[in-house]
């Protein structure tokens, strides 16, 4: 059966700077993008919201899409990774403490199938 997989991502005690930093968020998209051999088949688009400086960013991919949102009044990223194939394992505590110096990285990973369980005959 095909799956894919999907992280759900919130980052807590960000530096504010950079999370109202369109390139510094740019920089940790060109990491995942690299690290997980993903495709995009567009320019990531940007919206940077007036003060308190919050940015939406999103990246079309081959494998479906990165999108994240931060919130700078609070320190914090939230962060979407749908991929329709497996990927590796990417270290996010790392790497967003890296890229954003998070203090606090909050993973959930889904798989997600794309046809239902098969039903046995004569169930």
């Amino acid at each position: 059966m095909s799956a894919g997989e999907e992280w759900v991502v919130e980052a807590f005690g960000c530096d504010a700077a950079r999370l109202a930093d369109p390139s510094a968020l740019g920089a940790l998209v060109d990491d995942l993008v690299a690290a997980l051999a993903l495709r995009p088949v567009a320019p990531a688009l940007w919206h940077a919201f007036p003060a308190p400086g919050g940015v939406t960013g999103l990246v079309l991919l081959a494998e479906s899409h990165l999108a994240l949102h931060t919130f700078p009044e609070h320190g914090s990223i939230c962060v979407n990774l749908f991929c329709c194939v497996p990927r590796p394992a990417w270290d996010w505590t790392m790497g967003l403490a890296r890229h954003l110096a998070a203090a606090d990285v909050r993973v959930r990973r889904l798989d997600r199938r794309y046809a239902p369980a098969a039903v046995p005959l004569g169930a």
